[in-house]
């Protein structure tokens, strides 16, 4: 059987693109700028459900009015190391994009930094922000809950109250950074769009259904059914704790949520950030990570498994082989971008 060639693109080419799109549908140009390239981060590093999967629906909120196109958060809060903002609904690669800058910033002259921000638009990828922070060498974390969302039902429940709930860390070491993405349910609402699209089923019982039977079918999310919280139904008390968590450092620092019933996709962020040289020295700091991956990556790995690898590992080596060889994009991005770019006036590129 012959198989049809995967389309590669230019990563400037897909950047220029996306950026063109989302600056013809209104937004500024540094927020055009940032969520092109934070789209495309996702994308690069493989996780494709989070990338330029997502433009397309950023860019009917921009026409709906759901995402601002123009402005500045209003800061409620600044004592130096502690900032508190309200998003206004701008668009979320942009804002915590910024807010993981002004952290990093903050952290040089305080030591630590962390920055809050209610109402946000959605913000993608988490894990493509961390390198903000790691390129200067600090530590960086990201948490990211959406108020208006009741797609994970608490443990023991079969009524979603709140959503998959990520969080992202980057750790610095004296190679590449560790880089970690994970959230709170073993599944993402959308990775379950797609297999849906898709006519696909979960090779595993990630989901339930709206009586509290597990599921692998993706449908039952349409049906009043749930994501499974981390754990599944042996050990979701962790992912529920961990829900949990999220939720307060969120929402509840921000002093903005669920509470408020607000409508429309919104998001609620937190990022931290740390200066090694603040707490036991950067050197001291370094050391100690770089023991701990390289024990990870040299430790004996279990039958079926070719080595220990580090989180963020493989998405780093396929950003470096995109950057090399061109972005694939998974099935079905592009087309879903064409009535827009044909809308909006935007020549496509060519693979």
């Amino acid at each position: 059987m012959t198989h049809k060639p995967v389309p590669h693109y230019s990563v400037d080419e897909l950047r220029s693109f996306a950026q063109k799109l989302f600056a013809a549908a209104g937004l500024e140009e540094d927020k055009a700028e940032a969520v092109a390239r934070y789209l495309l981060e996702a994308d690069l590093m493989g996780h494709t459900t989070h990338g330029l999967a997502l433009a397309g629906w950023y860019l009917q909120s921009v026409a709906d009015g759901v995402m601002k196109p123009a402005g500045l958060p209003a800061v409620i809060s600044d004592r130096g190391p502690a900032i508190a903002w309200n998003g206004r609904r701008l668009p979320g690669a942009w804002l915590t994009s910024e807010a993981v800058k002004l952290a990093a910033e903050r952290a040089a002259q305080y030591g630590t930094a962390t920055v809050t921000i209610a109402d946000s638009h959605h913000i993608g990828c988490l894990a493509a922000y961390l390198s903000l922070a790691t390129d200067r060498g600090y530590m960086v974390s990201i948490a990211s809950s959406s108020p208006s969302g009741a797609q994970v039902a608490p443990f023991g429940g079969r009524r979603g109250i709140y959503t998959p709930n990520p969080v992202a860390h980057g750790i610095p070491t004296p190679g590449d950074p560790i880089l970690i993405d994970i959230s709170a349910s073993i599944t993402t609402v959308n990775m379950a769009q797609r297999l849906i699209r898709e006519g696909r089923q979960y090779d595993h019982d990630w989901l339930m259904d709206e009586e509290g039977n597990p599921s692998r079918d993706p449908g039952v999310l349409e049906r009043g059914g749930t994501l499974l919280p981390t754990g599944g139904l042996d050990h979701g008390q962790k992912g529920y704790g961990m829900a949990l968590h999220v939720e307060a450092f969120t929402q509840g620092l921000a002093g903005y949520g669920r509470v408020d019933a607000p409508k429309g996709t919104n998001a609620a962020v937190i990022v931290q950030v740390f200066d090694p040289d603040a707490f036991g020295g950067r050197e001291a700091f370094l050391r100690q990570t770089g023991w701990l991956a390289d024990a990870c990556r040299s430790n004996p790995p279990r039958p079926g498994v070719a080595r220990v690898r580090l989180p963020g590992e493989n998405g780093l080596a396929k950003k470096r082989a995109a950057l090399a060889e061109g972005v694939e994009l998974a099935p079905g991005i592009m087309p879903s971008l064409l009535p827009h770019a044909e809308r909006l006036g935007v020549a496509v590129p060519r693979p």
